[in-house]
């Protein structure tokens, strides 16, 4: 048991004084070792042969595609098609909002990245229209969780990588569709409600005419979904070379269909997105390093038995989990949560019959959540820079809006179904 507390002791305290948590995980690690006498050149052997693993290569596929779409023009042409369809209700901008990103998660894959294209194009439209600066940044932020579930979701292959690769990652896209059109339509729902409730602005109706010449603007950056899933459901494609696909499709629409993007800034693009990878996998090698060592410690066994001798059933046990991980995703950042918590809790899961797929989509709703919480919420900070507001201001107005999500983790949770019917469907 001491040595338990010595592993997750360090890494709570060096969180806790500020290093960053990739950093955290590798000493925390290392302190662990040198405590039960394991070799460092074991440790160092399971940094190595974590980030040594092909399908890994998807993760900066996705992301760099992501980054092309996103200061490519795209996110424009979204918020254009979604003005399609709800444009003209009472709120209707904020609806826009949350459907923009609906598409858009589509494309990005990632929740920063969709409040920093969506926001910047729509925050500022909103503020203009009549909106309170902290009700558009709020929607902003809230909306772009979808992108956590929604396919490309980089951070569905993170936990497919954290279970050892034995749950399929075209499952894991194919469940986050429903979850996260259900997220969406939970802050559509609220926004209508608040919309309704506080006056604010209608938009204007878009012509019939118009909305042709808008659907085939926007489609070319939708046909890079087609191609993720299309390509690995029809077996042509491994979910890595999708992803080296869509990366390349995102490349030419970018630069040749659309010529939005300068290429002079195409390297500047590049060195940001090397940046952003190296950070991950960096964590990764150190969370394989973690996880090595509490497999060693036998943390999983007993966070096993614990669980199962306070938990009568899964109803019991599903709930006390989402209560820890939305306790910690108030600390801990999205990709660090799932790699750390996936071991420790997958064989709990499944001790109660729980399917994995489902787990996964619980565990990506509450680390999304986790996004826009502070006091470490990324998505939150990059929404509160661009609306120009503080982290305080949008707080105390983010409650409705929890209210909302929760009410999504809950159907996500209880209802299983929702996450398992599709690709149950396409696995006939």
């Amino acid at each position: 048991m001491v040595e338990v507390l010595i592993l997750l002791g360090s890494f709570i305290l060096l969180c806790m004084i500020g290093m960053p948590v990739a950093y955290t995980l590798g000493l925390a690690a290392i302190l662990g070792s040198l405590w039960i006498d394991v070799p460092l050149e074991a440790v160092m052997i399971q940094i190595s042969s974590g980030v040594n693993s092909f399908s890994l290569l998807a993760i900066p596929f996705f992301v760099l595609a992501g980054a092309i779409m996103a200061e490519g023009g795209m996110a424009v042409r979204l918020v254009n098609l979604a003005r399609i369809f709800v444009g003209a209700v009472r709120g209707g901008l904020a609806l826009v909002n949350v459907i923009a990103s609906t598409f858009f998660s589509g494309v990005s894959g990632s929740s920063v990245a969709d409040t920093a294209s969506i926001g910047s194009v729509l925050i500022p439209q909103m503020v203009k229209q009549g909106y309170p600066k902290v009700f558009a940044t709020n929607v902003t932020i809230c909306g772009s969780v979808q992108a956590v579930l929604i396919p490309p979701s980089h951070n569905a292959v993170l936990y497919s990588l954290a279970a050892g690769g034995t749950i399929s990652v075209a499952q894991l896209f194919l469940a986050g569709f429903l979850p996260g059109l259900l997220f969406g339509a939970c802050v559509m729902g609220l926004c209508l409600i608040l919309s309704y409730r506080r006056g604010y602005p209608k938009g204007e109706p878009v012509s019939l005419r118009q909305a042709g010449k808008i659907a085939v603007d926007a489609l070319w950056g939708l046909v890079t979904v087609v191609i993720i899933l299309g390509g690995i459901l029809s077996g042509v494609f491994t979910p890595t070379e999708s992803a080296a696909v869509a990366c390349l499709y995102a490349f030419v629409v970018t630069m040749f269909i659309y010529r939005d993007y300068r290429w002079r800034e195409l390297p500047m693009l590049l060195h940001r997105v090397t940046k952003m990878v190296a950070m991950v996998m960096m964590l990764i090698g150190f969370s394989a390093a973690f996880g090595y060592m509490m497999a060693l410690m036998q943390v999983p066994a007993k966070a096993t038995y614990f669980f199962v001798s306070v938990a009568s059933n899964k109803y019991e046990l599903l709930l006390m989990i989402n209560i820890l991980l939305i306790a910690l995703g108030t600390f801990m950042d999205m990709a660090p949560m799932i790699l750390i918590c996936t071991p420790i809790l997958l064989p709990v899961i499944l001790k109660f019959g729980i399917d994995p797929v489902h787990f996964g989509m619980i565990l990506l709703v509450n680390s999304g959540i986790g996004l826009i919480t502070p006091p470490v919420g990324p998505t939150l900070f990059v929404g509160c820079a661009i609306g120009k507001v503080t982290m305080e201001e949008v707080s105390r107005e983010l409650w409705p809006f929890y209210a909302a999500m929760c009410a999504a983790l809950m159907i996500v949770t209880y209802v299983p179904a929702l996450s398992l019917w599709l690709p149950q469907l396409l696995a006939r």
